[in-house]
């Protein structure tokens, strides 16, 4: 007989069975779904629309750039040295700068840095010429074509001055061409001379078994794999990068010889020409500089109120240096003067 009154917290066993209804008045009706729907479209319009606008405006900006650069290119190109837009009217001191790495591929390059010094003493209105030099070294020909154009120069206007003037660092290939000059100034604490040459060579063989890699090279040349790094040099190799290196240092040092001449003192006694480099302050005392001085310093000593810069003008970099963009590295030696940067397997270097 059931229980009366029923107990209200006992459930009938219909009523579990039967799954729990939403009231009514809490389901979506039709026009709800609808707007919820619309506000769904709608959202995901906006999206594509802003999606787009974003598209179009990396678009822009890519296609204001490039033109800026093309614009830039074309008002350089006319001139290797880019001085058509600048007024060398007045009596000026004219500059040509030799910065970084001494290379066929760098900004200082023979071609452009001969081209300019050869539009800075044409110009009548230079009364002196001025290199500025911050450069650790670089290749030995470059090197060697810009001592030879500078001494050409010199020959060719002897009423006009050529002076060299170190900033951080003018060393190995860089003095081979600061030597060239008519007079050469440093700052005390500049890094002069290291006039020598290195070809760096290394033997993992050892690592290389440790390993387990096996040197399959094949050549065509007893001695083709001279440099290479599974194996050592025998004597007649070694005997004979010595011979290569020393002509290349007789190269370096009757260059000095022929610029420097009596300045330099001692030189076989205080090792000149041993790779050693020295302050702007001691390569005074050692005769590979004259004097201390910088750009500034030189054209208040000529009484030259103008100065002006004769070097190459590069597009990008003036792209670059204008709107202060950094476009990434990897833009861009196999043979280089350098003693102060990293060595590259069998690369020739003067220190």
């Amino acid at each position: 007989m059931p229980n009366w009154p029923p107990d209200p917290n006992k459930r009938s066993d219909n009523s579990a069975n039967q799954p729990t209804q939403m009231p009514q008045s809490s389901q979506p009706s039709g026009q709800e779904w609808r707007l919820i729907e619309n506000t769904l479209l709608a959202s995901v319009v906006e999206q594509r629309r802003a999606r787009r606008w974003s598209i179009f405006f990396k678009l822009l900006t890519f296609g204001y750039i490039l033109l800026i650069f093309l614009t830039l290119g074309r008002g350089c190109s006319s001139s290797p040295t880019g001085m058509d837009a600048v007024d060398t009217s007045a009596p000026h001191l004219a500059v040509v700068e030799l910065q970084g790495v001494i290379s066929n591929d760098d900004v200082a390059n023979s071609y452009d840095v001969n081209e300019a010094l050869r539009d800075a003493f044409a110009n009548s209105n230079s009364k002196a010429v001025a290199l500025d030099i911050n450069s650790p070294g670089g290749s030995p020909v470059q090197s060697d074509e810009i001592w030879q154009t500078m001494r050409e120069l010199r020959k060719e206007y002897p009423d006009k001055k050529l002076y060299a003037v170190i900033g951080d660092i003018g060393a190995s290939g860089a003095y081979y061409i600061a030597s060239a000059a008519d007079e050469i100034y440093v700052n005390p604490s500049s890094l002069v001379g290291s006039i020598g040459v290195i070809m760096p060579s290394y033997n993992v063989k050892g690592l290389m078994d440790k390993v387990g890699v096996e040197d399959r090279t094949i050549t065509a040349g007893e001695y083709k794999d001279i440099l290479s790094l599974s194996r050592p040099l025998t004597d007649y190799e070694e005997n004979h990068v010595e011979k290569v290196l020393a002509n290349t240092h007789k190269h370096f040092i009757n260059a000095v010889k022929e610029g420097r001449g009596d300045r330099l003192k001692n030189p076989e006694q205080n090792k000149l020409f041993s790779g050693l480099f020295w302050t702007g302050e001691q390569s005074i005392e050692l005769g590979l500089a004259d004097k201390t001085g910088s750009i500034t310093s030189l054209s208040k000593q000529l009484d030259l109120d103008t100065v002006i810069s004769y070097s190459p003008t590069d597009p990008f970099q003036m792209f670059m240096d204008r709107f202060a963009v950094q476009l990434g590295a990897g833009i861009g030696s196999s043979v280089s003067v350098d003693g102060f940067l990293p060595q590259e397997e069998g690369n020739v270097k003067m220190r």
